[in-house]
């Protein structure tokens, strides 16, 4: 794209060079998201299937150490990125030469880690060191594509990756272990990475130039965007999931696991919510009034509670049997976390919902709540495992969630003034 233009010039040129605008865009974003959703689900699952109870909390746990690494690398270098207006393809080429070496230097972390940790553990997390730069380079890619207005291509790069996982970790063999598992899991990105560079490298080698637009010091330098949604990132879902991962390290191994099998099984539930985050905004801008989104986003979060309701009471009322077929021998710790995790999905719906509000309505009154409730949250777990051990844990978690849920309705209806 050729510098100097205007906002409506770069976007007229997204269109004619792939670009999709319209119901077309919309359709291929949420096909995307699933099938992103999805993998991260079948990942656990199949992970569960092939593993003992003990392998999978160690698969659990190293999983989870990606999980936040992944968070924190795409809410400094992707949430930044997604905002930008004008010279899109130019900002592309930074957040890639960023995340290249950055990604490195974690994976290098990982390994020395993991080395000098030893044990089951200490390899899987080896094993991440050694898949880390090609998963968080796949995602970085999803990012530009989404920056690019080529949801057909995240598309394509996250169904191949699809493919490829499922396929991978089904042919594990029975008892495999927690490192080889993650490198099966992380080879699986590479056919998605391979097919990402291809259609990236057709629209960054446009005019525009390889040298037009910042470096990736830019994302080193004070005042970074993406330093206040890694903020937002650290004391939000990254408190929660640390606080797990610790739990496992203090002692509990199996407790991760048992989270994070049931976790697994609310998967689709998680795509609704994070599609709810990504599309809500700019379809609720349009209401125009606070009341208007409000009502529309209290509907959404009886829709998003009814679903995770409806969905963990279906599980409990399905035969032991078939749970044993999804999660294998991590099933029977698994059931009994069921009811707690389920009312923690119902009361996230009513979170999200009201987050959401304050997103559209008062964006700067959301960290407090975060920050806040977020922290009660992981008190809670503690709290909740030193009582109960991991029944415990998981109904501290959903009273997190239902704390953080009415701390949000209370900001809403203070900041939504009743007509005159």
């Amino acid at each position: 794209m050729p510098r100097g233009t205007d906002g409506g010039a770069a976007e007229a040129g997204d269109a004619d060079r792939g670009g999709l605008r319209g119901p077309a865009a919309l359709v291929a974003s949420v096909l995307d998201q699933a099938a992103s959703g999805l993998t991260n689900v079948l990942v656990l699952v199949l992970a569960a299937r092939v593993s003992t109870a003990a392998g999978f909390a160690e698969f659990s746990m190293v999983h989870l150490v990606f999980t936040v690494t992944l968070g924190f690398f795409m809410s400094y270098v992707g949430q930044a990125l997604v905002l930008v207006r004008e010279d899109r393809e130019a900002a592309c080429r930074p957040a890639l030469a960023f995340t290249a070496p950055a990604s490195l230097v974690c994976a290098a972390l990982l390994a020395v880690t993991g080395l000098w940790t030893g044990g089951g553990t200490g390899r899987a997390l080896a094993a991440l060191g050694a898949v880390l730069p090609v998963v968080l380079l796949q995602d970085a890619a999803r990012y530009c594509f989404s920056l690019l207005r080529r949801p057909h291509h995240a598309l394509a790069s996250d169904g191949l990756r699809l493919a490829a996982t499922v396929g991978l970790l089904s042919a594990q063999p029975a008892g495999s272990g927690a490192a080889r598992l993650i490198l099966a899991w992380g080879a699986a990105a590479l056919p998605s990475l391979a097919v990402a560079a291809l259609l990236l490298g057709r629209v960054l080698r446009a005019p525009g130039g390889p040298g037009t637009g910042p470096g990736p010091g830019a994302y080193l330098r004070r005042g970074h965007l993406g330093q206040r949604f890694a903020v937002e990132f650290a004391v939000g879902n990254g408190s929660s999931q640390l606080a797990v991962l610790a739990l496992g390290l203090f002692g509990a191994p199996l407790a991760v696991g048992a989270l994070r099998g049931a976790s697994a099984l609310f998967g689709p539930l998680n795509v609704f919510l994070g599609a709810a985050n990504a599309f809500g905004p700019p379809l609720l801008t349009r209401l125009g009034g606070g009341r208007a989104v409000t009502r529309a986003t209290l509907l959404l979060g009886v829709a998003l509670a009814a679903a995770g309701g409806a969905w963990a009471g279906l599980w409990l009322l399905l035969p032991d049997g078939w749970g044993h077929r999804v999660l294998g021998d991590t099933w029977p710790a698994v059931v009994a976390l069921l009811p707690a995790t389920g009312a923690q999905y119902l009361l996230m719906g009513f979170g999200v919902s009201a987050l959401l509000t304050l997103r559209v309505l008062s964006p700067r009154r959301t960290l407090a709540v975060q920050v806040v409730f977020s922290l009660l949250s992981v008190a809670l777990l503690f709290t909740g495992y030193a009582l109960g051990g991991a029944a415990g844990a998981a109904w501290g978690l959903a009273a997190g969630s239902g704390l953080k849920a009415a701390a949000s309705w209370l900001r809403v209806r203070g900041t939504v003034r009743p007509a005159p």
